[in-house]
């Protein structure tokens, strides 16, 4: 995969498939205004015949860039497969389709969390991936067409195979800008905190009878989907991806960015390499819409420099224009900690939730006091967040004091994601959690979020790095984040994406943390042995297990949990 920042991802929605040989296909994507409108209806396939000749002939400039186009056979139900099904953005993607009446089935080369809900909706799911799992049972029926994840390879055996017999393979981005074109998109950006940001946003929005469509990249308790939200109004709140230049397909209403800098460093040779992205993305903004970016935040400050073309932008109380040759103009509204952002904190301080409480302020004139259940500074950020969008998109229908009175109250209810300073449970006084962190920035902050909320007790942090390119990359700033643990346990490198091995492992991080106590654990369930023996020592000691990672080291806690039951002779 290419990682210069040139690289183009234009070509990246569609996968050149052969076609159907008499029968022209018709790609049907339309937007998403009601329930009973289809993201539609891939391929018109012959009806008086079911094999299925074909040629090799490359799709049309026209049929490249979907032009919409009615069925007009709709006696049979249209038929989407998932190739990577089982992840968080690919799923929620599936369990729309389903909403929206298509018949769908998914793969993935293991069970995830995500596929019960699906399995409930009535998703044919199937394990491993195999040519067999995109054709019916008598082999006379294939998908309308297919739609992969950013992890799929384009040697995976369901993708090829569909190629092969002139199926379209659609990747996820693509598939999502045609989800959300005819919406009024919110799409939440940024390095770090997209996922939070997202989520509460759409919570917010919900809870003040917003019927909006929202999918975050994550598990949400308060939302009925799980990680998505469905509804008729023209609102799409979407948590937007730069990996594989996923976000630059989307012509969003508002774009929030959180913050930006060097990360997914398998794709981004460098942070010049991520900012180039993000610049691209800056500019797929409609004309008269909004960017709502934190100004406290270096990287993403610096892109407001290259918005325009030639020019910088024109700075005014915290809320800038942008002008250029490739947008007419939008609004910039900044937020943050600094009292020179438009929407700030100030006076931030731990409540008895174990979250924050802050006044909030708009050009430096206090509005509001504002109570959190969720700890750490990055999480005042994101409500801050929150809070600009909201109040840019409701303001025409209530006055500002009246939003952020209602605002108030819907922001103390949420009480986060799965895998986001997730309690996992307690015994004695031995608290276990778990965090998505997977880059040093997000290590730091979720161990000043559980010092915020312990500020006494003993903080062990089992840390299981993510890919060896990431590790490899970024070792030294891992050794310093993790120093703020007053014991670190290092596992083996989780890698789904790597092949073979490399110079780097988890060994030479844990001899590089100088600041903590620290060890190399590679098993997850040597891990549990050893911490379980550690705690039933002395099991009335305070102490917090913090899990980290994106991998699978999420198991290690309620593992831990049990282990401790049994020793401990706890029902």
């Amino acid at each position: 995969m290419s990682t210069s920042p040139a690289t183009s991802v234009s070509d990246s929605r569609y996968f050149q498939p052969n076609f159907l040989e008499k029968v022209k296909i018709i790609v049907h994507l339309t937007g998403l205004r009601h329930k009973n409108t289809v993201l539609e209806k891939c391929i018109l396939a012959s009806k008086k015949n079911r094999r299925i000749s074909l040629i090799k002939t490359r799709a049309t400039k026209r049929e490249q860039h979907c032009n919409i186009e009615h069925l007009k056979d709709r006696n049979q139900q249209n038929w989407v497969h998932f190739v990577g099904v089982g992840g968080c953005g690919l799923s929620a993607l599936a369990l729309i389709a389903v909403k929206q009446g298509f018949e769908v089935s998914g793969s993935d080369r293991k069970w995830s969390s995500f596929m019960d809900g699906l399995q409930q909706a009535g998703v044919r799911l199937h394990i491993g991936h195999s040519t067999l799992n995109i054709q019916s049972e008598n082999g006379s029926r294939f998908p309308n067409c297919i739609v992969v994840s950013s992890a799929i390879s384009e040697d995976n055996a369901e993708v090829l195979h569909a190629k092969s017999i002139g199926i379209p393979v659609y990747k996820r981005d693509y598939w999502l800008a045609k989800l959300t074109e005819n919406h009024k998109l919110i799409a939440v950006s940024g390095t770090h905190g997209k996922s939070t940001t997202s989520a509460l946003l759409a919570y917010v929005l919900k809870s003040m009878g917003d019927d909006l469509m929202a999918v975050v990249g994550a598990y949400v308790s308060q939302f009925p989907g799980g990680n998505v939200i469905w509804g008729d109004g023209p609102h799409f709140v979407l948590e937007a991806d730069e990996y594989d230049g996923c976000f630059l397909g989307l012509s969003p209403y508002i774009a929030v960015l959180t913050n930006v800098e060097w990360e997914h460093v398998d794709f981004f040779q460098d942070e010049e390499a991520v900012k180039t992205f993000f610049r691209r993305f800056l500019k797929r903004i409609r004309v008269g819409g909004h960017l709502i970016i934190c100004g406290d935040d270096v990287g993403a400050r610096s892109l407001l420099d290259y918005t325009s073309e030639g020019s910088k932008p024109e700075h005014a109380s915290g809320t800038m224009l942008v002008t250029s040759s490739d947008v007419d103009g939008y609004n910039i509204i900044t937020y943050g900690i600094s009292s020179t952002n438009e929407w700030h904190a100030s006076s931030i301080c731990p409540n008895s939730k174990g979250g924050s409480d802050y006044v909030l302020c708009h050009k430096g004139q206090p509005l509001a006091n504002i109570s959190l259940q969720i700890p750490g500074a990055h999480n005042v950020l994101n409500s801050l967040a929150v809070i600009a969008t909201v109040t840019v998109l409701l303001q025409g229908q209530r006055q500002v004091h009246e939003l952020i009175n209602s605002l108030k109250l819907h922001l103390l209810d949420f009480i986060g994601l799965s895998r986001r300073f997730e309690r996992i449970g307690k015994i004695h006084r031995c608290h276990i959690y778990d965090d998505y962190a997977h880059h040093p920035t997000e290590v730091y902050f979720v161990l000043q979020a559980a010092r915020q909320r312990f500020p006494s007790m003993r903080l062990v942090v089992v840390f299981q790095p993510h890919t060896y390119s990431r590790l490899a990359a970024l070792k030294d700033d891992f050794a310093v984040a993790l120093s703020h643990a007053d014991h670190v346990v290092v596992t083996a490198v989780y890698s789904v994406r790597e092949a073979g091995p490399r110079n780097v492992c988890g060994k030479d991080l844990a001899t590089s943390i100088i600041s903590s106590p620290s060890e190399y654990i590679p098993s997850l369930d040597d891990v549990v042995d050893k911490l379980a023996l550690e705690i039933c020592k002395d099991p009335l000691r305070e102490i917090v297990i913090l899990t980290l990672g994106a991998g699978d080291v999420n198991t290690v806690g309620p593992k831990l949990l049990h282990e401790l039951q049994k020793r401990l002779c706890i029902t």
